[in-house]
């Protein structure tokens, strides 16, 4: 049984106050294939912030993406031990692995965006500049924030599967033939909507509906300012996910779709349906006896068991961002 999903304001009722949140020491799990790849820069700024404060932290920074996971566990194991905080420096999927490994744990959570859209860190109001980020974390205290969970992998910005995933892998082929660069992404982007594309066959299920359809992607957004940028803000809502599918189309209506987006203006196309949902269940139908299918979280493809369950986490990160302004 799934337990309910508490609003923003009932967790931040219930959440006390931590007296000794501005004296914590900080352990930041810095990614230095991030960004623009200059991690030794955005090291010394971090120490620089930190140590003209007086504030106790440790850097561990991560050379290997393989080792990103198992560094973020001992960074997790290293706050509860001190009574610390975990930080993450990267991009939205850094934060993602990061965060994987604070949900549930007790700890505090700190993000230093480094990525080129950092959707995650503009939601919250947390500054782009790596020196203003890490001022902010002298000063901040934890705020609740909602996370999404599709099966038990946590995602702070999007899941999807279908159409999204393919292109996340096309898209680094590219790079790893000619190099990262938006030119670069562009073409590959551009070269996965060309073809043609596998349509899933889904059951879904969530609330009272359950229906069968067609779709060459579902997507599902846990950030009203992408939802937002998408045309799609309506499907939103706190304590809630948003879901997107299209339904089939040929290249041309698929280019057409995505001109919509660019322009805010996916939520007007009729070949697109969007809707708001706590859970959702999704069977994939076209591969009957396949036990696992690809997903695409915060821009990390991985595989996950089937079925694929969609839904809001019951406890939310605690995560230090500005406060809100005053009503």
């Amino acid at each position: 049984m799934l337990r309910p999903v508490r609003t923003a304001q009932a967790w931040k009722e219930a959440m006390p106050v931590d007296p000794n949140a501005h004296a914590a020491p900080l352990f930041v799990v810095l990614n230095a294939g991030s960004g623009h790849g200059n991690s030794g820069a955005t090291r010394a700024t971090i120490a620089s912030v930190l140590e003209a404060a007086g504030r106790a932290h440790r850097i561990l920074v991560v050379d290997d993406p393989r080792q990103l996971q198992a560094v973020a566990a001992e960074a997790v194991a290293a706050a509860r031990a001190d009574g610390g905080i975990v930080v993450a420096a990267g991009g939205d999927g850094t934060l993602n692995t990061v965060a994987q490994a604070v949900l549930g744990s007790g700890c505090a959570f700190g993000v230093l965006p480094q990525g080129t859209f950092n959707y995650f860190g503009r939601v919250h109001g947390i500054p782009a500049d790596t020196a203003a980020a890490t001022r902010l974390l002298l000063t901040a205290r934890p705020h609740p924030v909602q996370v999404g969970l599709v099966n038990d992998k946590v995602f702070l910005v999007n899941a999807s599967l279908g159409l999204y995933p393919q292109l996340l892998e096309d898209r680094e082929a590219w790079k790893r033939r000619l190099g990262r660069s938006r030119i670069v992404a562009f073409g590959a982007g551009l070269a996965t909507l060309l073809r043609a594309h596998r349509r899933l066959r889904l059951r879904i299920e969530y609330g009272e509906h359950a229906t069968n359809v067609r779709t060459p992607t579902l997507f599902v957004g846990n950030n009203r300012l992408q939802m937002e940028q998408l045309g799609t803000a309506q499907a939103f809502d706190e304590g809630h996910l948003a879901g997107i599918m299209l339904r089939p189309v040929g290249v041309l209506g698929m280019l057409w779709l995505v001109l919509r987006g660019a322009l805010a203006r996916l939520g007007d196309a009729d070949k697109v349906t969007a809707f708001g949902f706590d859970s959702l269940t999704v069977h994939v139908r076209r591969f009957a006896g396949r036990r696992s299918f690809k997903v695409a979280t915060d821009g990390e493809v991985t595989r996950l068991a089937l079925p694929l369950t969609f839904r809001v986490s019951p406890e939310p990160l605690r995560l230090l961002k500005p406060e809100p302004p005053a009503p």
